[in-house]
């Protein structure tokens, strides 16, 4: 190691792979703890509540996506700021990232909370709900409510241990807070315990973002990149739009993905009402709900791959050492195909077998499920690499970018693709949208990380 490389930051010099198995598999890790609170829930209800549990999770998800929405504005978007001034060599600038982020975190998911709260009903109608199904999905929103500024405020954290060199401590935050929700869920679900149903699953929820959120605060005194002083947590509108405009792609995305969700609630509920008998009418709400609970376990690791890849894109952009931010990104777009092919694979040859971990119905039930899963989730390699862009051009400060494959992919095209398709294929046609759009969405992306490439810094060492 040369005299050089002991006084830089090892972002800046530390081969690629390495640097991603030390930043991106912690993150990914943390990524498939963190999903774990939905997916548990889902177990849960699932087996304990039944179909029409696994049908109200399904329209009250959108509520968790507009909060993780929430928290990759502000945490992806700081982080991305404090890695790029790092690498600037802007210490004091990085440390106000930081606080500003988590002053705009705290502010924006309180009001969202409270707002939530308030219209529900309403709002859980909106998203698909109706009859006992809106019932169980107003009583599980509720209670889940009130732990979802603690998670914002958790994931902004976790985002900013990440950028300071501590991915572990990131994960363990995760971790403590995914095993203590498995414990809860257990005791307040169960029949053999508190046998509370939508209520428990929820609170047990609310209680383990609570404890893990209070871990990750302890980190505020921990950070050995930058020094925390009192001018370090002094608030600046500026400062905070500047923050929500780097994490502007990540939002969208989760935001697009919150319409998605709506759309394909009502377009199942409304074919399902046209072809299916009245008693099936909440199934495809049910099978798409474990499907989406599968998809973002897969999400998850695109998710942690892109937090892993942020600080080392993001510091060498910084740095002007473009043919390592390059190289990162394609490593990262790759090793998250690669990843979701073995998804795939899965999905193919285990479908009955997984459907099954989310509790049992009747014949078609199963049948649908099984369906909706190998047929919904194909494309999901497709999926992986074009986030990885759109992550990357916020990474390097270039958000623009990022919300307009976010958009393209989560807006522009399934929405309407979601309402065409169906008119000729039915509720298949529903199904059939996903992997349309992702492979649509998936060629931009490369066109536009091709142009990327071509720009002259990226061929000068």
């Amino acid at each position: 190691m040369t005299e050089q490389n002991t006084r830089e930051n090892p972002l800046g010099y530390e081969k690629i792979t390495t640097l991603l198995r030390r930043f991106a598999l912690p993150s990914i890790v943390a990524m498939l703890v963190s999903s774990l609170y939905n997916v548990v829930d889902q177990m849960f209800i699932g087996n304990y509540v039944g179909k029409l549990g696994n049908a109200a999770t399904t329209v009250a998800f959108p509520l968790t996506t507009i909060c993780i929405a929430i928290s990759v504005l502000a945490g992806v978007g700081g982080a991305s700021r404090f890695s790029i001034e790092l690498g600037k060599g802007n210490k004091d600038e990085a440390a106000k990232c930081i606080s500003n982020a988590l002053g705009f975190a705290a502010i924006v998911s309180v009001v969202y909370s409270v707002l939530a709260f308030i219209f529900s009903e309403p709002l859980l109608t909106l998203f698909g709900g109706s009859g006992e199904t809106l019932r169980l999905a107003v009583e599980y929103a509720n209670f889940v409510i009130p732990g979802m500024p603690f998670l914002i405020i958790s994931t902004v954290m976790s985002n900013f241990i990440r950028a300071d060199g501590s991915p572990r401590f990131s994960m363990a935050c995760m971790i403590i807070g995914a095993v203590i929700n498995i414990g809860l869920d257990a005791l307040f679900v169960c029949d053999w315990g508190f046998d509370w149903g939508m209520t428990g699953a929820a609170s047990a929820t609310s209680i383990s973002q609570l404890i893990s959120c209070s871990v990750a605060l302890t980190y505020l005194r921990r950070f050995t990149t930058v020094k925390l002083g009192k001018s370090s947590f002094e608030l600046n509108i500026r400062k905070m739009l500047n923050i929500a405009s780097l994490g502007m792609s990540n939002c969208v995305n989760q935001l697009a993905i919150c319409l998605v969700q709506i759309v394909m609630n009502a377009q199942l509920t409304t074919y399902a009402m046209k072809e299916l008998a009245e008693a099936d009418w909440d199934t495809p709400l049910a099978a798409f709900g474990i499907v989406m609970k599968v998809n973002s376990i897969i999400i998850s690791v695109f998710i942690g791959m892109a937090q892993g890849m942020q600080p080392i894109a993001g510091y060498n952009y910084g740095a002007r050492k473009f043919d390592r931010v390059k190289k990162v990104c394609l490593i990262a777009a790759g090793l998250c195909g690669g990843i979701a092919a073995i998804g795939i694979i899965c999905f193919q040859i285990f479908p009955e077998q997984i459907v099954g971990i989310f509790g049992s119905g009747d014949a078609f039930y199963e049948e649908f499920a099984v369906k909706t899963l190998t047929i919904f989730l194909l494309m999901v390699p497709a999926t992986g690499m074009q986030m990885t862009i759109a992550n990357f051009f916020s990474a390097i400060g270039k958000p623009t970018r990022g919300v307009i494959l976010s958009l393209t992919r989560q807006v522009l095209l399934i929405v309407p693709l979601l309402i065409i398709i169906p008119l000729f294929l039915g509720l298949d046609g529903v199904l059939y949208a996903a992997p349309i759009t992702d492979f649509l969405a998936f060629l931009l992306a490369a066109v536009m990380a091709i142009f990327e490439f071509r720009r002259p810094e990226y061929k000068t060492k």
